[in-house]
C-alpha cells in the first residue's frame, strides 16, 4: 500500500534513523482539516507506519510527550 499525501501538506522536518529509515513530518490541510502527518519512510518511500492527527489531537500528543520527556 502506498500512502499518498495531499498536495496541501507541506514538509516541515525529518528525523534520520539510519541510511534507509527516516521519519518525515508534514503539516497542512487534508480533506479541509488542519493536520500534522508523521510517517516512516524507507528509501524515500512512505510506509503504512505513521500517524495523521488534527491540530487538537497533535496538541494533546505534544502535552503528553512533554510530560514524558520532562520538558
Amino acid at each position: 500500500m502506498v500512502i499518498l499525501l495531499s498536495e496541501e501538506l507541506t514538509f516541515k522536518h525529518q528525523i534520520v534513523r539510519n541510511e534507509e529509515d527516516v521519519i518525515k513530518i508534514f503539516s497542512g490541510s487534508y480533506y479541509s482539516i488542519e493536520v500534522v502527518d508523521i510517517r516512516w519512510y524507507k528509501n524515500d518511500k512512505p510506509s503504512r507506519k505513521g500517524i495523521r492527527l488534527n491540530k487538537k489531537e497533535a496538541k494533546i500528543l505534544l502535552s503528553v510527550l512533554e510530560e514524558i520527556l520532562g520538558d
